[in-house]
C-alpha cells in the first residue's frame, strides 16, 4: 500500500469514527502536532492521545467541523495534503473557513507524525 492509501484510510477512518482503524495505521509512538491557537492544538503522543485529545473533543464545541481534502502528494516516506478546514462553533454560531495543510510522515507503512499547518485566527475568530 502506497504512503498515500495509508493517510486515505486514516481519514476514513476518522470520518468514520473507527478509533481502532485509525490506531492500527499509526505508529504507537505517534506525534500528532497541531498549530498552537488551534482548538485542543499542541502536541498529542500516541493514537489514544490524539483521539481523547482532538477527535472526541471537536464535536462537543463544533458543528459540522471538517477537513476537506483537495490535493494529495506524494514524497514517498512524506504524504502532504491540501485542503480546509471548515466548521461552526456551537456556542457563538460562527462559520468559519481556513485553508489548511496537512503534513504526515510514515515509518514502516504506519504515521509516525502528523503536523498541521493552518491560520488558526479564522478559526479563533468563530469561538468569539
Amino acid at each position: 500500500m502506497s504512503s498515500v492509501e495509508i493517510v486515505r484510510k486514516l481519514y476514513e477512518a476518522l470520518s468514520n469514527k473507527d478509533y481502532e482503524a485509525f490506531a492500527e495505521l499509526c505508529d504507537p509512538d505517534l506525534e500528532w502536532i497541531q498549530n498552537e491557537g488551534f482548538p485542543y492544538g499542541g502536541h498529542h503522543h500516541g493514537p489514544a492521545a490524539a483521539v481523547e485529545g482532538v477527535f472526541r473533543t471537536l464535536p462537543k464545541h463544533w458543528d459540522d467541523f471538517g477537513f476537506d481534502k483537495q490535493e494529495f502528494h506524494d514524497a514517498g516516506d512524506t504524504v502532504l495534503v491540501v485542503g480546509a478546514y471548515r466548521g461552526r462553533h456551537k456556542q457563538t454560531g460562527k462559520a468559519f473557513e481556513a485553508a489548511t495543510v496537512h503534513l504526515f510522515d510514515l515509518l514502516d507503512g504506519r504515521v509516525r507524525r502528523f503536523r498541521q499547518f493552518t491560520d488558526t485566527a479564522l478559526i479563533a475568530r468563530a469561538v468569539t
